[in-house]
């Protein structure tokens, strides 16, 4: 047996986080326990659980320290209330069942134990890692989470210490706004301006890219944070060269133009797989998207049909939307952006179609009203905020 176990639990300072394994003495985690308590390390001395002095938990149960230990006020802080609460709550579950009565003697316990440097409340550290171990304990042995459980979350929530949000697209339809702007203080504006909504997407046009560099993107940052933050740089040469400039901007995505070499859209899908932003190819003026994308190793995370600003007055190509989503491979899927004149009024056109995602430029950024305008777009994706803040500490 070889059982991993994680819970969060509680409020700073003396909130609880508990990683811990168990299994057999005889196995890797019985190594792990004999080694632990015979290889000392300054400031993370393990220790046994006790219920009290000389009455340990069943099973025996190792207690590592996550925090450096600088002095005895914290020492006593791991020696009492966490080193008491480790044990019950190994104890409170074999008086449950959760584990085995039957296995204690042959099976031990490696628990790692965070202790705040600021805590105080010997009550809260207590209750809080006896919560916390007996959920690490339970998540064990019942193999939580499901891999299904993992996938489904992946993208749905937020560590809580990142302190920001990242947007995933897993909930289409989105709206892009494209800042095809050159002045940065008319960006600020723009953005200020849209309403916040975890279905906008903000696009760092080209021109405003050709303005001002890749380093805009953090000055959109500043501007909104936690936004998903699309770099159009309709890439044509250096592929992984000039997706990884992207991500070290800390853009969400990039913009690969569809026309560019088939070994160039390659390189930069693979880099930005590599470098965990999304790809999007740009077919503007590109005749065949659907040959260029069955041409293709690997598929981009979006492919964009954009119609340009010079010919608006033709119509829309969304004819091949299906048969784009079709092509999807290895689980993953293909988002469909339209872009190109879309207005408020042929939102419900562009969805109907099959877009996941609808772009906006001028429509929003140059109207007298651009939050009316923006909200007006959003209603029409039907789309309800998205809670990426949830903390759990159960399902």
């Amino acid at each position: 047996m070889f059982l991993i176990g994680e819970a969060l639990i509680g409020k700073e300072p003396e909130i609880a986080h508990i990683d811990l394994i168990i299994g057999d003495k005889e196995g890797p985690v019985g190594a792990a326990f004999a080694n632990g308590l015979t290889q000392l390390s300054a400031g993370h001395t393990p220790l046994l659980s006790v219920i009290r002095p000389n009455l340990p938990a069943k099973p025996a149960t190792l207690i590592v320290p996550k925090v450096t230990v600088k002095n005895m006020d914290q020492a006593a802080q791991i020696f009492g209330p966490a080193q008491t609460a480790v044990a019950r709550a190994v104890a409170d579950c074999v008086a449950e069942g959760i584990i085995p009565r039957d296995q204690v003697e042959k099976l031990v316990v490696v628990v790692s134990v965070f202790i705040h440097p600021e805590a105080k409340d010997y009550d809260a550290l207590y209750r809080y890692n006896y919560g916390a171990t007996k959920l690490a304990l339970r998540r064990a042995m019942e193999g939580f989470p499901e891999i299904e459980k993992v996938l489904y979350e992946k993208d749905r929530s937020t560590h809580p210490i990142m302190g920001f949000r990242v947007t995933r697209l897993w909930d289409p339809p989105y709206l892009q706004v494209a800042l095809d702007l050159v002045d940065l203080s008319e960006v600020r504006r723009v953005l200020s301006s849209i309403p916040d909504s975890d279905h906008v997407l903000i696009e760092v046009g080209t021109p405003l890219v050709k303005m001002l560099g890749v380093s805009v993107v953090r000055e959109v940052r500043a501007a909104r944070p936690g936004s998903f933050v699309i770099l159009d740089l309709k890439t044509l040469d250096t592929g992984n060269l000039e997706v990884r400039l992207a991500a070290d901007a800390s853009a969400d995505a990039v913009v690969i133009s569809g026309l560019a070499p088939v070994k160039t859209i390659e390189l930069a899908v693979r880099e930005a797989k590599k470098t965990g932003i999304y790809s999007i190819i740009d077919m503007l003026n590109v005749k065949d998207p659907l040959a260029v994308l069955s041409g293709l190793e690997v598929l981009p995370d979006v492919v964009e049909l954009h119609r340009a600003i010079d010919m608006e007055s033709s119509g829309h190509a969304w004819q091949d939307i299906p048969q784009i989503k079709a092509l999807q491979k290895d689980g993953g899927r293909v988002l469909v952006a339209v872009a190109g004149g879309i207005r408020a009024d042929t939102v419900k056109d562009a969805l109907s179609a099959g877009a996941d995602i609808v772009v906006a430029g001028r429509a929003i950024t140059r109207s007298k009203d651009i939050r009316d305008m923006a909200e007006q777009f959003l209603t029409q994706l039907k789309q309800s905020e998205i809670d990426q803040y949830r903390i759990m500490t159960d399902f």
